[in-house]
């Protein structure tokens, strides 16, 4: 057996407050709790005050980690947006899910088709597991998953209600022409369209003239035209009916927001200082440009802190709050395009890479849960979770039956237990990743993490780190560990399952004969 090897995973260690009890899961009411997954877009493990940022205030997230969990070793899915979302909604990592990678059904243009590859219709999402159960649910934000009338449209994948992004180009543009209701698309009043990358050969003249341009500014601008306040408006609507129902429900926040552009309005940006921004930022890197990048970039996740806080605040002002379940986390690391500085930020700590890559930097992700008197408050722990275990310790919580799907069952490990705070935890067996696009795969398994790249030119090349002793990847011990490289490149071929439109190059087939394919959902 390969994992006789190797430690199984890193073992649990919960560092709880001394007051605090940790309920085993037989205090757990009859009533099924409340789930909220607030699931935001690039941001990076260190861009959280809980997290040790020192920039970017974040004092509502901060108070879901001060009142649960916060895990010091969570990983993503995938290290971009829509097979991230994949994952996490069907509980399978990526060698088994659907999508595995950002596959675009359209251009850039106003006119061009939505929507990116669509989930199956046979494929069943964490949404409609817990509808069957008897929850109302809801999506608000970015879908990624199916363009309108695809079988992968959230209506299609388990969603009552669902408002904002279906297509991952549009949301490129956080003033853009309309959303999506229901199926439905929703105008915006008084928007226009205009390209969501643009390139400036100097400044704007004006701070004013920049707002007008990029920013909605105008008699309907601000706020009544920015999709992410629309957006959270809506979402605060719901929940707020919700919580108020009979019925449990789950709200699935796929927040746009810190992902690209720098769109974010104007008193977000003054809340930080102006000596932060020597220079503007003039599209040089892709996406719009901003006067003021870093400070643009820190306006924009509190504005996302803000909307969590309206979350919370909800929860508290209905009642419900107590049997609420909330996870928050993010679909991969911190971009390093667009005029985001993550070397200000300290977005990775000294973890090498960033999103796209399978390095700590693009798939380590801040992971918070709260479930107030069944969860430890202020709690800090190491055992290794992942996005792809939100359906297992989903269903784990609300003491539904685990899924029957061999890949979920395979792939998606409740980490409920090390939640609760219990020290005997079981750990993760192992973890594993694939990405097309980056000609890469792999896998971690306790401490020892094994990088396989070069797919993409048919030359695979191995990397082995000990992430206890060097957690930036700095050291390659693939030629000193011999037996622990076979052992984990042999769970690594054995994690991967063809896919028909994500081929991966070189492990199944010629690699540059799958990098020119175009295969068509």
């Amino acid at each position: 057996m390969i994992r006789a090897l190797i430690p199984l995973a890193l073992a649990a260690s919960i560092a709880a407050c001394a007051s605090s009890s940790a309920p085993t899961s037989d205090a757990i009411g009859a009533a099924r709790p409340n789930v909220v997954v607030v699931f935001v877009d690039d941001l990076g493990a260190g861009e959280l005050g809980c997290y040790g940022q020192r920039h970017i205030q974040t004092p509502h997230i901060d108070s879901i980690a001060r009142d649960g969990v916060r895990f010091n070793s969570a990983y993503t899915g995938s290290p971009v947006c829509a097979p991230s979302r994949c994952v996490l909604l069907t509980g399978k990592h990526s060698g088994h899910a659907e999508v595995r990678a950002n596959w675009e059904n359209g251009g850039w243009g106003p006119e061009e088709p939505e929507g990116q590859w669509p989930l199956s219709a046979g494929e069943v999402t964490l949404a409609e597991r817990l509808g069957d159960l008897g929850y109302r649910t809801a999506g608000y934000g970015k879908w990624g998953l199916g363009g309108p009338g695809t079988r992968g449209a959230p209506e299609r994948q388990g969603f009552d209600h669902f408002y904002g992004y279906l297509c991952q180009r549009v949301a490129h543009n956080y003033y853009p022409t309309h959303l999506w209701n229901d199926g439905e698309r929703a105008p915006i009043a008084g928007a226009e369209h205009f390209k969501a990358h643009q390139k400036l050969q100097e400044p704007l003249a004006s701070v004013d003239e920049y707002y007008a341009r990029f920013g909605g500014d105008g008699p309907q601008g601000g706020a009544a035209r920015y999709a992410p306040q629309l957006i959270a408006d809506d979402m605060i609507g719901w929940l707020d009916d919700a919580a108020q129902e009979d019925e449990p429900f789950f709200l699935y926040y796929a927040s746009v927001i810190p992902h690209l552009a720098l769109q974010v309005p104007r008193e977000y940006v003054e809340r930080y200082p102006a000596e932060w921004d020597a220079a503007p930022y003039l599209g040089q890197q892709s996406y719009l440009p901003h006067p003021s990048p870093r400070r643009a970039y820190a306006g924009m996740i509190s504005f996302l802190d803000d909307q969590v806080g309206r979350i919370l605040d909800t929860l508290e002002a209905r009642g419900v709050a107590e049997n609420t379940v909330v996870l928050f986390t993010s679909d991969n690391g911190a971009t390093y395009v667009g005029g985001v500085d993550t070397e200000f930020f300290e977005s990775h700590d000294e973890r090498r890479g960033h999103k796209g890559q399978l390095f700590e930097g693009g798939v380590r992700v801040p992971f918070i849960a709260s479930w107030p008197g069944h969860f430890p408050a202020g709690a800090v722990s190491d055992h290794v979770v992942s996005t792809v275990d939100v359906t297992a310790t989903v269903l784990d919580l609300v003491g539904a039956p685990a899924a029957t799907d061999p890949h979920v069952a395979t792939d998606s490990v409740s980490f409920a237990a090390a939640a609760r705070g219990e020290l005997d935890a079981p750990a993760r067996p192992y973890l594993y990743w694939e990405y097309r696009p980056a000609g890469a795969q792999a896998v971690r398994q306790g401490d020892w993490k094994l990088v396989r790249t070069g797919l993409k030119k048919g030359a695979p090349r191995l990397a082995l780190y000990d992430l206890a002793a060097d957690p930036a990847e700095s050291e390659d011990l693939s030629t000193s560990q011999p037996d622990i490289v076979a052992a984990l490149e042999a769970l690594m071929d054995g994690s991967h399952e063809p896919s028909e439109g994500f081929p991966l190059p070189t492990v199944d087939g010629d690699a540059a004969e799958i990098m020119k394919r175009k295969t068509r959902p």
